[in-house]
């Protein structure tokens, strides 16, 4: 999406959404350095301190992070992303505590709610997510897994739930990678997988769903006590 130059009243304001709609669109991906003060003042017709003013409300929001004789990078996808971030910080801790808090609940909606096309949209998820782990590619089977529970907090069709959630997705990927490399491929047990969560809410069994999401987190909440 090109920038285009901004023409009307409140332009900290109409810079700041055309900047933020950079990054959430994913024109600017997440650890990528966005164009220089100089370039962005050339693309929207606007003053430096116009600019600076823009860059730094976003940074204070968490979506941008200004590296002192570097450059700006994008941080996160979404001010709640970034808050939470903020929050977070490297906790890994407070980061599975709120998944719970927030999965096990998705997990009961998304049984009683899903579509037959969202059950399928699962296995298909698990099969790949399988494939990535046998082969050891962490990154990708980070992001495939954050994928997983972003579906079954969808297939609850509770949008606010949803939301919430998806601020979540750079932190809850960070904290699925981070998990894996404390103990690759522990979750395989059946009682704790996630192809017992995907079963239950095929099953529309909202309670075994419920279970089966907080076994899960509950284990790696175990998991990084003795990490």
């Amino acid at each position: 999406m090109p920038l285009a130059t901004t023409r009307r009243a409140g332009l900290v304001d109409q810079v700041i959404d055309q900047l933020r709609t950079a990054v959430t669109q994913g024109e600017w991906p997440i650890g990528e350095r966005i164009p220089t003060e100089a370039e962005l003042v050339e693309q929207l017709g606007v003053g430096r301190n116009t600019v600076r003013e823009a860059v730094r409300a976003l940074a204070h929001t968490g979506l941008l992070e200004v590296r002192q004789g570097d450059g700006t990078y994008v941080r996160a996808t979404s001010e709640v992303s970034g808050a939470i971030r903020r929050l977070c910080g490297s906790e890994l801790r407070e980061v599975l505590q709120v998944r719970r808090t927030l999965e096990v609940e998705g997990a009961r909606l998304a049984a009683v709610e899903r579509t037959e096309d969202e059950v399928a949209a699962l296995w298909s998820l698990l099969g790949r997510r399988e494939v990535e782990l046998r082969e050891g590619r962490w990154q990708d089977f980070a992001r495939t897994d954050a994928e997983f529970h972003c579906a079954v907090v969808g297939a609850g069709h509770n949008r606010l739930l949803t939301e919430l959630y998806r601020g979540l997705t750079e932190v809850i990927a960070a904290s699925i990678a981070t998990t894996s490399s404390i103990a690759p491929g522990a979750d395989h047990s059946p009682e704790i997988g996630h192809e017992g969560l995907a079963r239950a809410i095929a099953d529309r069994n909202p309670d075994r769903a419920a279970a089966e999401a907080c076994e899960f987190l509950d284990e790696l909440l175990e998991r990084i006590e003795r990490a």
